[in-house]
C-alpha cells in the first residue's frame, strides 16, 4: 500500500490535513472515511486508515482539530479543541463531505463511500450518515448518539432528532460494560431506528467496556476486537463492494 499526509478542502473550504492510504492494487473499489477518536489523529488512528487499505480500500482520515492546531500533537491539539466545546456538528459534517468526495475522486473509485468512527468519533459517525448520502456507516461505541450528555462534557447534545433521517446502513459495536453509552442508550438507538424502519446490524460485546478495540490501552479486549473487526469487513464488503 502507499500511505500520505495529504490537504483536502473540508468545510467552508478550508484547507485540512488528513492521512491517507491506499492498496497498491489498481483495480475498482469503496473508499472509507475514519473518524478519529477525541484523543486527536494520532498514530492508532493511522494504524486503523492503514488497516482499511490492507482490507482493500482507499482510506482517509480528516484531522478535525486541523484549524484549532495545526502540527500539533495529538493530545495537544485535541486538549485544544475540548477546551473549545469540541468539533462543531455543523463543520465536521462538512469535513466529511470533503474527505467523502476526495475518495470518489480517485481513479479507483467505485463512487462507494462509507464511515466509521471511534468514541466521538462514532457518534460522528452516525451524524455524518444522517446528513450525507453515504453508503454505509460504522459507529463504534459513540457516546451520546442517544442519552444525555453529563455538564461539562464536549458533545452537547445527542441525535435522537437526527436519527429518523438515517441515510444508510449502519452497523454499532458495543461493550456491555461501557457507560457511554450503555446498554440502556443502545436499546434506545436500536428501538429509534427500528420505530422509523432503519437497516440497523449491532452487537454488544460481554466482558468489554468502552475502546476495547484499543490496542494500545488497557481497556483492548482482543475477543471483542477480532470479532469487531471481522463483522465491519464483512459489513463493508456488502455494502461498498462492487
Amino acid at each position: 500500500m502507499t500511505t500520505s499526509t495529504i490537504k483536502i478542502t473540508g468545510d467552508g473550504g478550508d484547507e485540512i490535513e488528513a492521512y491517507l492510504a491506499r492498496p497498491a492494487e489498481t483495480d475498482r473499489r469503496g473508499g472509507v472515511v475514519v473518524i478519529h477518536h477525541m484523543p486527536g489523529y494520532d498514530r492508532a488512528t493511522k494504524e486503523i486508515v492503514r488497516r482499511f487499505a490492507e482490507l482493500g480500500y482507499d482510506a482517509i482520515c480528516p484531522n478535525l482539530y486541523w484549524r484549532e492546531a495545526p502540527g500539533a500533537a495529538p493530545d495537544d491539539a485535541a486538549a485544544t479543541a475540548r477546551a473549545q466545546g469540541g468539533v462543531p456538528d455543523d463543520r465536521l459534517v462538512g469535513d466529511v463531505a470533503g474527505a467523502a468526495a476526495y475518495l470518489r475522486g480517485l481513479d479507483t473509485a467505485n463512487g462507494r463511500v462509507g464511515v466509521i468512527g471511534y468514541c466521538s468519533g462514532g457518534r460522528q459517525s452516525v451524524l455524518a450518515a444522517c446528513r450525507l448520502d453515504l453508503d454505509a456507516a460504522v459507529d463504534c461505541y459513540g457516546a451520546f448518539v442517544t442519552g444525555t450528555p453529563p455538564e461539562g462534557m464536549p458533545m452537547r447534545r445527542n441525535l435522537v432528532e437526527e436519527l429518523p433521517n438515517l441515510r444508510t446502513p449502519l452497523l454499532g459495536l458495543f461493550g456491555a460494560d461501557d457507560k457511554y453509552p450503555g446498554p440502556e442508550q443502545v436499546a434506545e438507538l436500536r428501538d429509534i431506528l427500528a420505530a422509523h424502519g432503519k437497516d440497523f446490524e449491532e452487537h454488544t460485546y460481554d466482558e468489554a467496556g468502552h475502546a476495547f478495540f484499543a490496542v494500545d490501552r488497557p481497556a483492548y479486549r482482543v475477543a471483542a476486537a477480532n470479532d469487531g473487526w471481522e463483522r465491519i469487513a464483512a459489513f463493508y464488503g456488502k455494502h461498498l463492494a462492487g
